[in-house]
């Protein structure tokens, strides 16, 4: 393989070697990051079926005690 960049639109594969090879970290990025958007569609659907859905959901606030709240003692200065 020469030395020289290969151009991305006369050959793609080959620039896509010669990319993971040379620059290794901007393609993994790349490959990694345009993977994000496809979660958006494949995710859900695997999460319903492993179950996702049944699982209890997580409370957003914290339960108010009913009756007379007790005044705390002994803290007094």
């Amino acid at each position: 393989m020469s030395a020289a960049n290969p151009e991305f639109f006369k050959t793609p594969i080959r620039y896509l070697r010669w990319a993971s090879i040379q620059k290794p970290a901007y393609f993994w990025s790349i490959v990694i990051g345009s993977m994000g958007p496809l979660s958006f569609v494949v995710a859900p659907p695997i999460r319903r079926f492993f179950g996702d859905e049944k699982r209890p959901t997580i409370p957003l606030t914290y339960p108010i005690p009913k009756g007379p709240r007790p005044r705390p003692s002994g803290f007094e200065d």
